[in-house]
């Protein structure tokens, strides 16, 4: 099956390419970049399936068995906008852009020093016939990075000054997955190449790295109705566990700066103490939204510039 989605993946992306992406290229003049427009039209058919299953899982049962019932369902729009942004290659192939003069200098300078990432397979050569175990691992040691990336985007007040993005959606859905500022998405993409450097992550693992930490995390934003169960929650994040991260006056307060940072797997608030299992099912956003009814935008361009006057803020003053 995976075979079959693959050989049909490549064929519309040759036609895409040929017929649209690259007379456009060239009409442009952009003709040295499109090996690198090859790759993103991949990127790009993908994230539209992506997005169409999404929707046809979580929407129906969003549908029925929702958290809350909203009136109207407008302040969910600008996340389905970040999500088509960021699921469709735009917003990460601008990155990529931005970020490829610094990691190719970076990859560059570890060579001419000998230092080359070893992968799993190079460490455990056992591993190399054990595809789905090395797979397993490689996921283990993205979501530890992830866990420890998350704690940081609340510890750092100029962190959490663009992270707050994401916390200030009041109304979750599985849309709000992809609710970032555009900086915090960079620092992401920093942080993310930064580990695919050390650990060695293989092409052929990667696509599926992204997809089913993407899918979770999808699925722990729904506005759903859903625990796993006592064992259950302790083993995969579950929209009632992460709902209680972005819940008011938990998510991002106290002595750790919130709680159940986790990713995909609990193991790590479990382990570092910031779990809370509590069963209930809070109402999200940012204290400051309720207490001072501070502004956080509405739009994607007024999100955008206030988390950079956040930022200003706390890195130069008021």
């Amino acid at each position: 099956m995976l075979s079959t989605l693959n050989q049909s993946v490549a064929l519309l992306q040759q036609w895409l390419f040929q017929q649209i992406v690259q007379p456009v290229m060239y009409a442009a003049g952009y003709a040295g970049w499109a090996e690198d427009a090859y790759d993103a039209t991949e990127w790009f058919i993908y994230g539209v399936l992506e997005i169409a299953l999404l929707y046809a899982i979580l929407r129906p049962l969003e549908l029925l068995r929702p958290v809350e019932r909203w009136p109207d369902r407008r302040e969910v729009g600008v996340d389905v906008i970040y999500t088509w942004l960021n699921r469709i290659g735009l917003l990460p192939l601008g990155i990529f852009v931005l970020l490829l003069p610094v990691v190719a200098s970076v990859d560059g300078w570890l060579r001419m020093h000998d230092i080359i990432p070893r992968s799993l397979e190079d460490l455990f050569p056992a591993l190399q016939s054990k595809p789905f175990a090395s797979f397993l691992i490689y996921l283990l040691l993205f979501d530890f990075a992830e866990y420890w990336r998350h704690r940081l985007q609340h510890r750092f007040d100029w962190w959490w000054a663009l992270h707050a993005v994401h916390h200030s959606q009041q109304r979750m859905s599985f849309w709000a997955d992809s609710r970032n500022h555009v900086l915090d998405e960079v620092l992401r993409a920093l942080w993310f190449a930064a580990v695919a450097l050390l650990i060695g992550v293989p092409p052929g693992h990667y696509l599926g790295l992204v997809f089913v930490t993407r899918f979770v995390e999808s699925l722990s934003h729904a506005n759903l109705r859903l625990h796993f169960g006592r064992w259950g929650e302790r083993l995969i994040v579950s929209p009632r566990y992460h709902r209680m991260h972005h819940a008011i006056g938990e998510g991002h307060e106290g002595v750790a700066r919130g709680c159940n940072f986790a990713v995909l797997f609990p193991f790590w608030d479990l382990l570092f103490r910031t779990a809370n299992f509590d069963l209930r099912f809070a109402a999200t956003g940012i204290r400051d939204q309720v207490t001072d009814q501070r502004n956080y935008g509405s739009g994607f361009w007024a999100q955008q510039w206030l988390g950079i006057t956040r930022l200003a803020a706390s890195l130069f003053g008021r």
